[in-house]
């Protein structure tokens, strides 16, 4: 066995461990180490935005879980693709980019996340991001300096995506020019992390310039065992590498940022969580926290398809022909419908006139394809689109628990979905909401037929059924360490520390109170760069004590 020591070891090179790994070494005082179960992103499918059909159930660069059957969705086993790679998530997912509402993170104080209301939020997303937008000219503005670029594409973006917009308008919905500003509700064109016709994932914004310095250290393709804890200090981490057992020191912080499935189960495996189901699995329990895993959420979303009367993606990319020229011309040109993302059109309504925020994330696709219990993905060879609903805020809440002492054994996700009157009552609201959509004026006067099950056919009861029975993830798992105000409600205080344990942070999606109301990606890079800053203004402090 061989041992290092650096001052911040960071676990999971995903969506925010990168952002850290930027934000821990720009100063140059600190050695950094960070750590990566996958390898290389450097892939065609990864860096093409439309590749992402390809690596969905890609095993040489997702971890493609399967959620445990699931009582609320009739029994279903649900895929659950993330990132094992470079970038993790950032690197496999649609690339849609909304910061959330503000609200949301109102909310988060509220749940005891003490310094994340909407102003401090507001001024984070600020400082990472460059936004681009298109004008009414057709010509580009640019805002911020970020190295986060989010980018509006609605210039490449099929000519069939107007009739979403007009469908908007025939419902009384604000259009918006951006939801990543100060409007909270209507429809928009979708920003994306996409730059020059490629992903921009969070290694190609965060990683990649910060692997410049010399005091960061990526290694890839490790499995990391357990957090080594001493006296109450995580002391650093033992992983495996091909055939060599490490173990690396922390002089500062332990930081877990492998995700909302593998940071909680890494906490199991070092003794961190419930004590009885510790026990059950032979763990020593080194810390008492038994909301470790617990707290699950993840937004579920009903979709339904229609053949259109006229040309969609479907027309290009359902057939094989179809599909070379594409590629040809993405290849020489970097445009075409491969550099744009499938969610072209997206924002937030209210299910009711009478609900006080939107409740309800609508999607719009100009292509119907589906995806099956493994992952694979079908595209319709028939002109077609996807209208999609999803409910903002389940209340619902699962579990992420590992079932082995071994951590190459996936633990068992529990999504304990539709489990509240609440989230049962918003499945309903979104069917209606579906039902109003479809029936527009500009929907009916280009949908040729409507694929079953037909759901302006439906009553409230053929709508939860048909929910129950089709809706699936939107792949958005949060929560499973969430911050709060105690060992009794939470994993993590304010400041993103594990309690009862020195030392140790936990800065990803599993930390967050609750979901956000939208695509959770942009929310868990504003995390960690704000976490990245309460980590360092802490060594600050213990600096000038010492």
């Amino acid at each position: 066995m061989t041992s290092e020591t650096y001052d911040y070891i960071i676990v999971g090179a995903g969506s925010a461990g990168c952002v850290l790994a930027d934000q821990l070494t720009a100063c140059g005082r600190h050695k950094v180490l960070i750590l990566e179960a996958g390898g290389s992103d450097r892939k065609f499918w990864i860096k093409t935005p439309l590749g992402y059909g390809k690596t969905f159930d890609d095993p040489s660069v997702n971890w493609c879980y399967e959620a445990e059957p699931d009582a609320g969705l009739n029994g279903r086993r649900a895929f659950w693709p993330r990132g094992k790679v470079i970038g993790g998530s950032s690197s496999i997912n649609a690339m849609a980019y909304l910061r959330g509402l503000p609200h949301d993170f109102d909310d988060w104080e509220l749940a005891g996340a003490r310094g994340w209301g909407w102003d401090v939020v507001r001024r984070t997303y600020e400082a990472i991001e460059t936004q681009t937008h298109v004008t009414s000219d057709g010509s580009r503005n640019r805002c911020g300096t970020g190295p986060l670029w989010v980018n509006d594409l609605r210039d490449q973006m099929h000519p069939f995506r107007r009739h979403f917009m007009d469908a908007a308008t025939d419902m009384g919905w604000p259009v918006r020019g951006t939801l990543n500003g100060d409007d909270s509700d209507g429809i928009t064109h979708m920003q994306s992390t996409v730059r020059g016709g490629k992903r921009w994932s969070a290694a190609d914004a965060f990683l990649r310039p910060a692997l410049k310095r010399t005091n960061l250290r990526l290694m890839s393709g490790v499995m990391v065992e357990r957090v080594d804890v001493v006296d109450g200090r995580a002391a650093g981490v033992t992983f495996v590498r091909g055939d060599r057992r490490i173990t690396a020191h922390a002089r500062g912080e332990v930081i877990l940022s492998a995700g909302a499935i593998n940071s909680p189960q890494l906490l199991q495996l070092s003794g961190i969580g419930a004590p009885d189901h510790l026990a059950r699995l032979g763990i020593n329990v080194t810390a008492a926290v038994p909301e470790v895993g617990r707290g699950l959420q993840d937004h579920l979303g009903v979709s339904h398809f229609f053949h259109a009367t006229e040309p969609t993606l479907n027309t290009v990319l359902g057939r094989g022909i179809g599909q070379m020229i594409a590629g040809i011309r993405y290849v020489m040109t970097r445009r075409g419908p491969l550099a744009v993302p499938v969610n072209q059109v997206s924002g937030f309504v209210r299910s009711t006139p009478d609900s006080p925020v939107a409740d309800i994330q609508i999607y719009c696709n100009p292509m119907s394809y589906k995806t099956d219990n493994n992952g694979k993905v079908g595209i319709d060879p028939t002109a077609g689109f996807l209208l999609c609903a999803q409910p903002c805020r389940p209340t619902s809440r699962g579990e992420i628990m590992t079932k082995t002492a071994n951590p190459i054994d996936a633990p068992a996700i529990r999504p304990n979905s539709l489990s509240t009157n609440h989230d049962c009552a918003m499945a309903i609201r979104a069917g209606r909401i579906l039902q109003q959509l479809a029936e527009t004026p500009t929907l009916a006067s280009v949908t040729k037929t409507r694929l079953s099950p037909d759901v302006t056919v439906m009553d409230d009861d053929a709508i939860l059924e048909n929910f129950r029975a089709t809706a699936g993830t939107i792949f958005h798992p949060t929560s499973t360490c969430r911050m709060g105000r105690d060992v009794t409600d939470s994993v993590l205080d304010h400041r993103l520390r594990v309690h009862g344990v020195r030392g140790l942070r936990v800065v990803d999606a599993s930390a967050f109170p609750n979901v956000t109301s939208g695509n959770t990606n942009a929310p868990v890079m504003m995390l960690a760069a704000r976490g990245a800053a309460l980590i360092l203004e802490d060594a600050r402090h213990a600096g000038a004590k010492g």
